[in-house]
């Protein structure tokens, strides 16, 4: 978190901070843009019946009141009251709903915008913070080969963040009928309870959650293992995805005429073309991992997490899955497909962890000196016409010494110090001193080039 935030778990980045993250910003548009996704941006807030429909997520609302109707809020109920968004998915649900009729569908849809959480800030966790979403919304259907799209459109986008010291990136990839089905086969019934708890299993162990499988979701003893033996399976192929399926059906002697086993098969048969294409195009990206639970119930199909390498503690950084049943008008159902991105946590590991920088505050490449105030305005026409040409310049902000002027550039980063022509000296036309090398020469506004070395604001990573 930055230094100096005044309240818990609401950042604030300073100027160079900021610098990087809009760099991310840029990178995620630009990865999406490519892929052919459509950027929107919706409202803060939404109604409490729509932020209650994600599941266990009433504790994390904030919810909006005008100072006048403090200490009346309880004759409303909080479906009809107005609360932030926590996530951007929910809105998106919505927004398809209201505009159904002038959207194309499939619709590919990416979204950076911030997100209120009130759960508890921790570090890498903010009640404030930025998320990346793409997502794919059907009409009606949406085909199966857009869950291994959008993995796969992330994994690139995570790619391209390595040079802001971000490290390789891998997707785990679940499939909800494949857990259910397997539940299901072992006659449990709780289907939601048993997935609440294994999505657990990095955070407690075990042992704990087989506690709480007991305890909480009717399993006996022997049910409990036979869940976290399927949560232990992973697999980097589809082929040896299936081996390891049917070995565990067969040991617990699960039909496979059943209607728990034809369930699981459909979930099979999809992660597994998940990972084998996901190999084809990009190898070692996406892994077949049944403890990925993701505890919100509106999953339908594959659900996915995505960890860093040598990162452990920062736990997944980009989430999300298939869900058919979120959006709906009528008998109309809009399916989707999302992964989303915890942006703030990046940016926040970024910098801290990694040691990502820019290399200057100001975005300007060139400040233009100030001789004397009665001057300024001759100043301000160079800054104009390097403007004009696509170069980010700055005037000083005082007719100071020229010392000041220049110790103020290079406070900024700014990597040039133009000096315009004195009145006063016949024949002495502008110079442009690059403070770095100390390099001094003469230069027309209408035609100088800085060295595009020095003159991009860039991010760097500490070696």
């Amino acid at each position: 978190m930055a230094k100096g935030a005044s309240i818990s778990g609401f950042p604030e980045w300073l100027p160079s901070e900021r610098v990087v993250e809009q760099r991310v910003i840029d990178t995620l548009r630009n990865v999406f843009e490519l892929n052919g996704f459509i950027g929107i941006e919706t409202r803060a807030v939404e109604q409490g019946s729509s932020l209650l429909k994600k599941g266990e997520t009433s504790k994390e609302i904030y919810l909006l009141s005008r100072l006048q109707e403090v200490g009346h809020e309880s004759d409303t109920p909080i479906e009809d009251r107005l609360g932030l968004h926590f996530d951007l998915t929910v809105p998106l649900s919505r927004y398809v709903v209201e505009h159904s009729g002038d959207l194309a569908f499939p619709f590919k849809r990416w979204q950076i915008q911030k997100v209120w959480r009130g759960e508890r800030p921790q570090e890498g966790r903010f009640r404030e913070f930025v998320q990346a979403d793409i997502d794919v919304i059907g009409n009606g259907d949406l085909p199966d080969h857009y869950e291994v799209e959008l993995p796969l459109v992330m994994v690139s986008a995570l790619e391209r963040l390595r040079e802001f010291g971000l490290p390789k990136a891998t997707v785990h990839a679940n499939n909800r009928k494949l857990s259910e089905g397997f539940y299901r086969g072992l006659g449990l019934t709780d289907v939601e309870g048993v997935l609440r708890e294994i999505d657990k299993l990095d955070k407690i162990g075990a042992d704990e959650v087989a506690k709480l499988l007991v305890e909480g979701c009717g399993a006996n003893e022997n049910q409990a293992r036979a869940c976290l033996e399927l949560a232990e399976l992973t697999a980097a192929n589809g082929a040896d995805l299936a081996e390891k399926f049917d070995a565990l059906y067969a040991k617990h002697d699960i039909a496979a005429d059943s209607d728990a086993y034809v369930l699981a098969r459909q979930g099979l048969d999809t992660l597994a073309m998940i990972v084998d294409e996901a190999a084809r195009i990009r190898p070692g990206s996406v892994i077949a991992d049944l403890k990925i639970a993701r505890g919100l119930d509106y999953y339908t199909g594959s659900v996915y997490e995505t960890f860093l390498d040598g990162a452990a503690s920062l736990g997944s950084i980009c989430s999300g899955g298939r869900y058919d049943n979120l959006a709906s008008q009528g008998n109309k159902k809009y399916p989707g497909v999302g992964l989303s991105i915890g942006l703030s946590r990046l940016v926040s590991y970024m910098l801290h962890a990694a040691g990502a920088h820019a290399n200057r505050v100001s975005p300007a490449s060139v400040l233009v000196a100030v001789w004397n105030e009665a001057d300024r305005s001759a100043s301000n026409v160079i800054a104009n016409q390097l403007r004009a040409r696509g170069i980010a310049a700055d005037v000083a902000p005082t007719a100071a010494k020229l010392g000041k002027q220049i110790k103020y550039a290079d406070k900024l980063g700014i990597p040039y110090v133009w000096f315009p022509s004195d009145a006063a000296e016949d024949g002495v036309g502008d110079e442009v001193k690059n403070i770095i090398t100390g390099d001094q020469q003469p230069a027309d506004a209408r035609s100088w080039e800085p060295d595009t070395v020095y003159a991009r604001q860039t991010v760097t990573v500490e070696a």
